[in-house]
Order: C-alpha cells, then structure tokens, then sequence
C-alpha cells in the first residue's frame, strides 16, 4: 500500500481540521461517504496539520488545534481496553472540535465479550456500616491476572448486527463515540446507510453482535440526513458533517 502523504479535510463535530494523512490514515477516516472523519484516525502528529476550522468562532486559523489525551487503560468490555481518549480543542475559544477513542484487545486470539460500564460504581462512604455489602471476593475473573499482549482491535468489524427478536440491523463497522462522549457502536444498516448503537444496548459480542434494547429514544439534534442522534444545539451531524 502507498505511504503517499496527502492534504486532506478531516470533519469532527464541532469543525475540521487540514492534515496530511498516509492511505492507511485515509482508509480509517472513511465512513463510507465523500468525507473523511478524524474521529476514527486518533491522533495525529500536530506537525501533519496545516489549518483548523471552528464551528463555535465560524473561522479557520493556521496551523494545528490543542491535542490534549489521556491513557486510562480501562477495560470497558472483556478482553476490550480503551487505551487512549483525546480532544483536539480550538486554540482561539477551546471548544471541541474533534474527539477520538483508541481500544485494543488484551488477547489478539480471544472475543470481545459482554460490555462494561464506562463509568465506575460509586461505592459507599460508609463502609463500616454495610460490611455485608463489601466481602464478596469470589466474583473475580482468573483472566484479569494473566493480561495478553496488546494489540489493535479488528475482530469487531464486519459482525452482523441483530436486534432481541432476531432481526438483522446491519453491520458492525467500528467502535466509536458519540458528542455526549458515550460510547457507540457505527454500523452500516441494512439500506446501506450509516448509524449508531448505544453500546449500553449491546447485550453480547461473539459471531455476532446482538442487542438487549432495540427501543432507541428520539433525541434531540436527530440528523435529517443520516438518523444520527447528536447532542442538543448541536450545528453539525457528528456522524456525516450535515448541518442540522
């Protein structure tokens, strides 16, 4: 494959940026449409970014936005770790303009299996006064102490996707995440266009990926022109780039 660097507009949901990308990059960036998206690139070298545009200033600047990133290496399903979660941020207002998450699999050979909370269980304040509630130490799974190596995530993508009742919905495409910073699962439908799961309604990922909830609630900033169900006052389809 061609490591040819290329000037390319790639879209977030709150603007763009002007960066040169390899093929590869490329590849991970197309959704399927004419666009690219930042989004599923992660993050790049500010030194491979020419311009950034923001949709809350209305205006393009020279040069790269603010990356700012962080490593949780947090386990948010078994045998899936998300590795790296980041912004890019305008340097003129410090809005959002793009934001990225990274998985890898623990164990390359291994199933993503059952998902996890991505925010974790509020413990009591008052420990002493529940002791009953803290000694369950047998629930701990032997695969947690013996971690494989880490590698990049592939095994979801391509998955058919079905509902409780055993209808097909689409087609797993990737991982990613959502302008309420909540993590989703984009999938090509059965019509041929682009949508999003909730992953909270995924209930199981082994052949196939199949839903707990096929109910999804109509939110605010819905895409007229993908379905996609942005956040609220949102100028722009996360998911596509369409103004709503």
């Amino acid at each position: 494959m061609s490591s040819e660097l290329r000037l390319k507009k790639l879209r977030g949901s709150g603007g763009y940026i002007m960066a040169t990308v390899t093929d590869e990059q490329q590849m991970k960036g197309n959704l399927g449409g004419p666009d690219l998206f930042l989004a599923p690139i992660g993050r790049l070298d500010a030194s491979t970014i020419t311009k950034h545009f923001c949709n809350t200033c209305e205006k393009e600047f020279e040069g790269p936005p603010k990356i700012e990133f962080e490593n949780p290496n947090e386990e948010v399903a078994e045998n899936l770790i998300l590795a790296e979660r980041g912004q890019y941020i305008c340097n003129s207002c410090n809005a959002s303009i793009a934001e990225y998450r990274d998985f890898k699999k623990q164990d390359e050979a291994g199933e993503v299996g059952v998902a996890k909370p991505l925010e974790p269980q509020v413990q009591s304040a008052q420990p002493e006064t529940v002791p009953q509630q803290v000694a369950e130490p047998t629930t701990v799974q032997p695969t947690a102490t013996q971690p494989g190596p880490v590698t990049s995530i592939t095994s979801i993508e391509g998955k058919s996707v079905f509902d409780e009742n055993a209808n097909k919905v689409g087609i797993a495409k990737q991982v990613g995440i959502d302008s309420t910073q909540s993590m989703v699962l984009v999938i090509t439908k059965e019509d041929g266009t682009e949508g999003s799961i909730p992953w909270s309604s995924i209930k199981k990922i082994g052949e196939v990926v199949i839903l707990g909830n096929p109910e999804v609630a109509t939110q605010p900033g819905k895409c007229s022109s993908c379905g996609f169900a942005n956040k609220e006052g949102s100028k722009f389809c996360e998911d596509c780039g369409s103004k709503i």
